[in-house]
């Protein structure tokens, strides 16, 4: 039951998203893509690091 329910979300997440991603990514542009790309591989480590302090913790 918990699978079809994230699968409903999900589904419910891009029907969402798609339209509004089609529509803003005109105006957001190459130097607005390079602008937030140095915040991802940070924000990726940091998740990674507390996502393994999580699983050492349990």
């Amino acid at each position: 039951m918990n699978v079809i329910i994230i699968l409903v979300c999900l589904f419910v997440a891009l029907a969402i998203l798609i339209p509004l991603l089609e529509k803003y990514q005109s105006k957001m542009g190459l130097e607005g893509a390079t602008k937030y790309s140095k915040y991802i591989w940070p924000l990726v480590m940091g998740s990674l690091v507390i996502q393994l302090i999580y699983v050492l913790m349990n």
